[in-house]
């Protein structure tokens, strides 16, 4: 496994974690910019890694600055880079090469606010709505190659702190869902080994809630 990100000291964290665990992982540091020159570095680099072959690939990399419609270009543009561009060229330059080993998965990371909007997210949601549709799209063009493509749209998620004497006001937003309270890490985290697996050979171009029930069922808060 290649974890990649801009925070090398994140990085050795979660591959510290991974290898206790008895799993085997790598860190690479990477920038994605949204530039196809970052992504492809960034998959060349993962390839060597792992001896020329990659199976997964998971689109997680992503900003959120609060920003509205009437706010600077600049802003959109970076977020629009980093959130749908990037992974644009990673999957560009690793599909070729899962195609020649006999397939893979592809999973991309979107979001609940693409069908229950945040007014100071439009960026994010506009990107994140771009991944659903991408994920569709490769799906219909990498699915015959051997190549499945997946979503997971995660809902209000939070790491829990054992220490926390303040209730996180983010955790209102869940009140009044199935599940009550925000999700953990580990859920999205399993939710993206399923696709990732065999278990779920048939299911391509899908996007799945991991939400608590925060899309599908009325929400009432306050």
């Amino acid at each position: 496994m290649v974890v990649s990100g801009r925070d090398t000291q994140r990085g050795a964290e979660v591959v510290a974690e991974i290898r206790a665990n008895g799993g085997r992982a790598d860190f690479v540091a990477a920038d994605p910019d949204g530039s196809a020159a970052a992504s492809r570095a960034l998959a060349d680099e993962a390839r060597s890694v792992l001896g020329g072959r990659v199976d997964i690939l998971v689109n997680n990399a992503g900003i959120f600055p609060a920003n509205g419609t009437l706010d600077n270009e600049a802003t959109f543009d970076r977020v629009l880079a980093v959130n749908v561009k990037a992974a644009f060229f990673l999957t560009a330059a690793l599909v070729p090469h899962m195609t020649e080993s006999g397939g893979g998965a592809v999973i991309n990371l979107g979001s609940w606010a693409v069908r229950q909007d945040l007014p100071q997210g439009i960026a994010c949601t506009a990107s994140k709505g771009a991944l659903e549709a991408l994920t569709r799209a490769w799906s219909a063009e990498f699915g015959s190659r051997g190549v499945r493509v997946n979503a997971i749209s995660p809902g209000v998620v939070l790491t829990p702190d054992p220490d926390e004497t303040t209730p996180n006001p983010v955790r209102v937003m869940m009140k009044g869902t199935p599940h009550g309270t925000t999700g953990t890490p580990e859920a999205i985290g399993r939710a993206a080994v399923y696709l990732a697996s065999d278990e779920s050979s048939f299911v391509h171009g899908t996007v799945l809630d991991v939400d608590g029930g925060r899309t599908a069922v009325a929400v009432i808060a306050g």
